[in-house]
């Protein structure tokens, strides 16, 4: 029970405001990995997994059955569920992806903003570990038990202020990349290369055009960074 409720403290525990220079700087950095197109290659993974989660998420929500998520080397994912092929859940199961980070960001911020940087970063310990045991391939495995590792690592060892600053990092870095995925989307759409993507698929399930899908997603993913980036700077 000491240990419980002492773990229980350190996850509730609030942390003080950033200073104004160190959050610039956190938003600074996180503007480069999405900004650079080398660091934009490896630092794509992490918002994949979101992506995938998100899919994940909203079809254990809708009342779907999750049969797994596949995470690829190319920056790809899959995620499988069973349930009608039509109907509203399948609607909210394909449109959480592109949503999803930029939403998943904007919680974080919410978070922030109320001081629990820690608590943040054990919220993204759990939810890495929901996703672990969907995952059903070796690239996606060692995808998320390295993000996972990278959270612990600063969750664990960290001091506050480290925890606070890596935890505003994450944040930003969801609420840009959110938008830059759905800009790469359309971009393949108008290559012939995205037939198949989510846009598409709801447009099949909708009967709206996938260009409409692709406003959503940008309407979606922009207002949580002006709403995200709103709470961070207050």
């Amino acid at each position: 029970m000491d240990v419980v409720s002492s773990l229980w403290e350190q996850v509730s525990a609030t942390s003080p405001p950033l200073p104004g220079w160190l959050l610039a700087l956190t938003a600074a950095l996180a503007a480069c990995l999405v900004l650079s197109p080398t660091l934009w290659q490896r630092a794509r993974h992490s918002v994949t997994i979101a992506h995938e989660g998100a899919h994940g998420l909203a079809a254990l929500v809708t009342g779907r059955r999750l049969a797994g998520i596949r995470l690829h080397s190319d920056t790809s994912g899959v995620t499988v569920s069973a349930g009608r092929p039509r109907g509203p859940g399948m609607v909210l199961t394909a449109a959480a992806g592109y949503t999803g980070p930029g939403l998943f960001g904007l919680g974080a911020a919410a978070l922030l903003a109320t001081g629990y940087a820690i608590g943040l970063l054990w919220a993204l310990l759990l939810l890495l570990a929901l996703l672990l045991v969907q995952i059903r391939n070796w690239y996606g495995l060692w995808s998320v038990l390295v993000t996972g590792a990278l959270v612990f690592a600063a969750t664990w060892w960290l001091p506050a202020e480290g925890q606070s600053v890596f935890a505003h990092g994450v944040t930003w870095f969801l609420l840009l990349a959110a938008p830059k995925t759905v800009l790469e989307l359309q971009a393949k759409r108008r290559s012939g290369s995205a037939r198949d993507s989510d846009a598409d698929q709801l447009a099949r399930l909708t009967g709206l055009p996938g260009l409409v899908w692709v406003g959503v997603f940008l309407l979606v993913d922009g207002g949580a960074l002006l709403l995200g980036g709103w709470w961070l700077l207050l």
